[in-house]
């Protein structure tokens, strides 16, 4: 009998140590876009969103990313009721910027922006007052019906 526990043991042991790991049920893991800050597109899509609200934040924006996933970009709010200009210096990927009013009416879009490989960098952006800019991956605005007054609306945004 002592020699025929070792390898029982041994398989018992390995079987749990190979095992599966653990996996929740769809109906327990939450949607990645069911809450946060998310804007919803007039395609009716609902991209997750990274607020930049302070200076320090809009000036990093998404400068040294590589990628972006899908459905996910980042919201600049401004209180300044001012025009925003922006640059693609140290940004890796093509992204839309989508400039917006206060109730979320596109302004104007800068599709597939390309990215600043030399100095000095050009600047894009209308001259009228923004107080939103939506960045995403480049040719998502197009494919979600991003256009010059359609309008985009801000889920559990706070201003």
């Amino acid at each position: 009998m002592r020699g025929f526990w070792w390898p029982a043991a041994a398989a018992t042991l390995f079987t749990a140590a190979c095992g599966a790991a653990p996996q929740s049920s769809p109906a327990s893991t939450p949607s990645p876009a069911a809450s946060g800050p998310r804007v919803q597109m007039p395609s009716g899509s609902v991209y997750r969103t990274e607020i930049a609200r302070t200076p320090e934040e809009q000036a990093q924006g998404l400068m040294y990313r590589e990628s972006l996933p899908e459905r996910t970009g980042m919201l600049f709010l401004f209180s300044d009721g001012a025009p925003h200009h922006f640059w693609m210096k140290n940004t890796m990927i093509p992204l839309d910027m989508v400039w917006m009013d206060s109730s979320g009416r596109v302004l104007f879009v800068s599709a597939n922006t390309p990215p600043c490989k030399a100095d000095p960098c050009p600047t894009y952006g209308p001259d009228v007052p923004a107080d939103s800019v939506l960045e995403i991956a480049g040719g998502m605005a197009e494919r979600e019906g991003i256009k010059t007054g359609a309008k985009l609306q801000f889920l559990d945004v706070s201003r």
